[in-house]
């Protein structure tokens, strides 16, 4: 099951809106003959893969898959009447589908004379299936917040000099947490400071995830912006009444596919849109993953409404003194108020510290039920 919890893991950034499944399959003997992951939406699933390798192997014999088989037709056949016309014996999964259309799968293949098991490392399989749960069992997408800072939490010198405060190596790293994500989002202050470009570079196959501003008064991003070339898709966020004249010509004018969501303004007189909202219409959009990348106020504003689900800190060894802070007014006053994470991974890279926190992540149900809900489920200097 770890092998296949590690497959899995291969499929991130490329499968979305469908989860990153792993699949190692025995023969009668307990010796692995077939191995397979989900590569790509409307691609083959993990089982199929596995099944393929392992061919006439797999009559009598044993899958192992992080989620359990699906039990639907859409743009690939159901996995558990592939596992059945294989011949497998036995199949043990981790995860229950807690999807309405897919679920089903363990009772098609008990239904059918298949030994089947859930449950094993049912945590660890949900941990790296974490975006496509909170999607199924909360509407919205999985909201990584991440930054860069000096060991004082300062993002760049009060000249507002930035580059570089990290090194090469946790620079080289947040092109790995992009090609993992199915969006990156900024906010209006670092689009107007940094003109980033957001997109996945120096990372081979990587599926380009949809670059998002929000522009709220639809005043920042203009023709030329480096986010409206043809690297990557564009979603432009505004408020509904915003005067979206010169956006609009922009947009026109743009190398790429770049586009424009009106979506209510943030209410009791907060500033920004509604994130609500916005984490709805990029649902809609098949994102399952968000990156938030800068800067402060508009990550202050997600951890204020409780739509943070994990953050990613690059500390370097440095001290500044003044500056601006990583994380802005978040509606904390007391120390009681507080937001408590849960570090699950802490790494150097070259003279930094990535610290990787949760505030709470899906958790697997035993087999057979559903996954419990959780409570919640920088200015970006690598622009």
């Amino acid at each position: 099951m770890r092998r296949a919890i590690e497959l899995a893991a291969r499929g991130l950034g490329s499968t979305s809106p469908n989860p990153v499944v792993g699949c190692v399959v025995l023969d009668r003997e307990g010796r692995t003959v077939g191995e397979g992951w989900h590569q790509r939406a409307g691609g083959p699933h993990a089982e199929v893969h596995a099944l393929a390798e392992a061919g006439a192997d797999a009559a009598g014999g044993t899958a192992v898959v992080t989620l359990e088989p699906c039990n639907h037709t859409g743009r690939t056949g159901p996995c558990a009447q592939a596992l059945i016309e294989a011949g497998v014996a036995r199949v043990v999964y981790a995860v229950p589908d807690p999807s309405p259309g897919a679920q089903g799968g363990a009772r098609t293949l008990a239904a059918a004379g298949v030994d089947v098991e859930g449950g094993l490392l049912a945590d660890e399989a949900a941990a790296g299936n974490v975006a496509w749960l909170t999607s199924v069992l909360h509407g919205r997408p999985y909201v990584t917040w991440k930054y860069a800072a000096t060991l004082d939490g300062r993002t760049a010198a009060a000249d507002g000099s930035s580059r570089w405060i990290t090194s090469p190596e946790s620079r080289a790293d947040v092109h790995r947490l992009r090609a993992e994500s199915d969006a990156v989002l900024v906010g209006s202050g670092t689009a107007r400071a940094d003109d980033p470009h957001l997109a996945v570079r120096k990372v081979p196959g990587a599926v380009q995830p949809l670059r998002v501003v929000v522009d709220t008064d639809a005043a920042v991003v203009r023709q030329g912006a480096r986010v409206l070339d043809d690297a990557a898709p564009t979603l432009v966020a505004v408020a509904d009444d915003a005067e979206t004249t010169a956006l609009q010509a922009a947009l026109r004018t743009a190398q790429g596919t770049a586009q424009l969501v009106r979506l209510p303004r943030a209410g009791d007189g907060a500033p920004g849109l509604d994130l609500r909202a916005l984490l709805g219409a990029l649902h809609e959009r098949g994102v399952r993953s968000v990156l938030v990348e800068g800067g402060a106020t508009l990550a202050g504003a997600f951890v204020a409404a409780g739509l943070v689900d994990r953050v990613v800190g690059y500390l370097a060894p440095v001290l500044l003194g003044a500056g601006p802070q990583a994380l802005g007014d978040a509606g904390i006053s007391t120390l009681a108020q507080a937001l408590r994470l849960t570090v699950n991974d802490t790494v150097r890279l070259g003279p930094d510290l990535r610290i990787t926190a949760v505030c709470g992540a899906p958790r697997a149900a035993p087999a057979g039920g559903r996954p419990a809900q959780s409570d919640h489920l920088e200015q970006s200097e690598e622009s």
